[in-house]
């Protein structure tokens, strides 16, 4: 993937950041491919996150049986850290958003906002699963 590729869907990434306490936003294919990148965070960095964060989507969708129903649709993960949060949520068919934080968010605001802009955006967020990849959500 070129800048001008990652870039083309930034500016809606940057659109879910200009809530307080935000740092950064990727989306990135179930396969872990980055898809989009907000302005604060270099490439390489977000490459390798997108590749963390299709792990960890991949194991929250998994759970769900534990929750009470295996064939119950997973909405979002929020892990938390001393220094702030990440949120994770699904973006469109084989896409998924994830957002960092500082501790002092508005965990509510942020979880609202991040499902609203997923709503909003969802035709532009939309990525084929490769073959084998688990994709579907």
């Amino acid at each position: 993937m070129n800048d001008s590729d990652d870039n083309r869907l930034g500016w809606m990434l940057d659109d879910a950041l200009r809530m307080p306490e935000t740092r950064h936003a990727i989306l990135f294919s179930a396969d872990g491919l980055l898809r989009a990148r907000s302005q604060r965070i270099g490439r390489d960095d977000a490459e390798r996150h997108a590749a963390a964060m299709s792990g960890l989507q991949s194991l929250a969708r998994a759970t769900a049986e534990f929750c009470g129903d295996a064939a119950s649709p997973w909405r979002q993960t929020i892990n938390e850290f001393d220094c702030g949060y990440v949120f994770l949520c699904p973006a469109a068919e084989g896409s998924f958003l994830a957002v960092s934080t500082t501790e002092r968010v508005d965990i509510e605001s942020v979880a609202f906002r991040l499902h609203e802009l997923v709503q909003r955006l969802g035709a532009h967020m939309t990525s084929q699963a490769r073959d084998g990849t688990g994709g579907r959500l």
